[in-house]
């Protein structure tokens, strides 16, 4: 979302590196690129300013250590005016009541009711049982999306078909929340447009007649400007309690991230990154900013990997790295934790240095196919014993897989390389992150 933003303002801090101090007139061309970039990645403009002024205020002001460059003082500077542009401290999400309810609102096609239900998952996470209610009475395929995803989280849908006032619906959820000790409630309710006097005046009145621990307002990050707007317009009828960005892994500019927090003054509290269940996080302003300079979220990374691996799991996998024992079969396994974890460009983004190394490449799902593929047209001996594939079992592989043998030898010197990140992970612990671009040089 944010890889040209991220570029233009490396580019704009580059042109402090070699100076020997921060002066009004060294830092006046990199401050004008930096706001260029802001507006160019759809930043609003005054909010644009705002943060470059207060970045060359604290810029001129400040002394530069002598175990510290301009170039590096002025990054740290930018994130910290990025992090403060977007609320300065995570926002907890309330959970208050007896069932805690949470309603959500946004326009159609903003992602609500799949944002629905990939908040059940998060909070079943948490230990919390949630219900969730289909209140979108116009859209027919609404209920019927919710009860699917509903089924494939294990988690329970209620919808009355008949009912069209979606009041009636929601009170009798809460009723039957009560009744089966569900302690928590997500309201998905029709999309509507600000304008629209009639549909705002309902979701008001659900508002006022549920008393909801939270109100999130669900927005689509790749609608710019547009999603600034439209979030000014749904705040003053609703008076919503947080924000919730989706499709965050979308090509579009990304200055409503950026934006939305100062020009509504309402936090972001939830970003959705994929299409999965697992692609929603707690937002962190500081972790973002730190994304966007190519820093990396190494905090975010190491949380995500918690919920897919295990204790045990971990040590069995540290004790095959340990006796070399480490084999193809374990790789697959791997990819298939890796696939839980969530989308992979969102994993890369957050390891630092990878960003920009990988920025140009293809990272979704289908990186791992041919991989997979190959490896299962290999024998049981051949997976857990690569050292084996000599010149015609390759050709026999590559046959099978219907693949050619240079990808299956690109496939096995891959296979090397993660070995050694592995061995040098288990060796160096956190310092093994500082040599992870030189290694996916390698790996390309």
């Amino acid at each position: 979302m944010f890889q040209s933003l991220s570029k233009n303002l490396e580019k704009a801090i580059k042109s402090l590196k070699g100076q020997g101090r921060i002066t009004e007139i060294n830092i006046a061309s990199t401050i004008k690129e930096i706001r260029r970039s802001l507006v160019q990645a759809d930043v609003h403009y005054k909010v644009a300013k705002q943060v470059t002024d207060a970045i060359k205020q604290k810029a001129i002001g400040t002394n530069v250590l002598t175990s510290v460059s301009p170039g590096q003082l002025f990054t740290k500077l930018v994130q910290d005016a990025l992090t403060d542009l977007m609320g300065g401290m995570h926002s907890e999400v309330r959970l208050t009541g007896h069932p805690a309810i949470i309603l959500v609102a946004g326009l159609q096609g903003a992602g609500k009711t799949t944002l629905t239900a990939k908040l059940a998952h998060y909070y079943k996470k948490k230990n919390k049982t949630p219900l969730l209610v289909a209140c979108d009475v116009y859209r027919p395929a609404a209920t019927d999306q919710l009860k699917k995803l509903g089924t494939e989280l294990n988690v329970s849908v209620y919808t009355e078909p008949e009912e069209k006032n979606p009041h009636t619906i929601a009170q009798n959820a809460i009723q039957a929340a009560k009744q089966n000790a569900i302690d928590l409630v997500i309201v998905d309710t029709a999309g509507r447009l600000a304008i629209d006097k009639e549909m705002m005046q309902e979701i008001r009145m659900l508002k006022e007649s549920l008393k909801p621990s939270e109100t999130l307002f669900v927005v689509d990050a790749m609608a710019g400007q547009d999603a600034v707007t439209t979030a000014q317009a749904f705040n003053e009828q609703l008076n919503f309690d947080g924000v919730v960005l989706t499709k965050l892994d979308g090509d579009a500019r990304g200055g409503a991230a950026l934006s939305i927090r100062s020009m509504v003054d309402k936090p972001i509290k939830f970003i959705s990154t994929g299409e999965k269940m697992q692609d929603l996080d707690l937002f962190h302003p500081d972790r973002m900013a730190s994304r966007i300079l190519g820093m990396g979220d190494v905090i975010s990374f190491v949380e995500r990997a918690e919920e897919v691996y295990n204790e045990e799991q971990q040590r069995r996998l540290e004790q095959k790295i340990k006796t070399n024992q480490f084999n193809l079969e374990d790789l697959v396994k791997q990819i298939e934790q890796i696939k839980k974890i969530g989308n992979l460009k969102e994993i890369v983004s957050m390891l630092p240095g990878l960003g920009k190394i990988t920025q140009d490449l293809p990272l979704d799902e289908d990186v791992f196919k041919s991989c997979e593929v190959i490896i299962a047209s290999m024998t049981p001996k051949e997976r857990k014993n690569p050292h084996i594939i000599d010149r015609s079992r390759r050709e026999r592989i590559a046959r099978g897989s219907g693949t050619t043998i240079q990808e299956v030898n690109q496939l096995l010197k891959q296979f090397d390389l993660i070995y050694k990140m592995m061995k040098k992970v288990h060796k160096e612990g956190p310092s093994f992150f500082s040599s992870l671009p030189g290694l996916f040089k390698k790996v390309r």
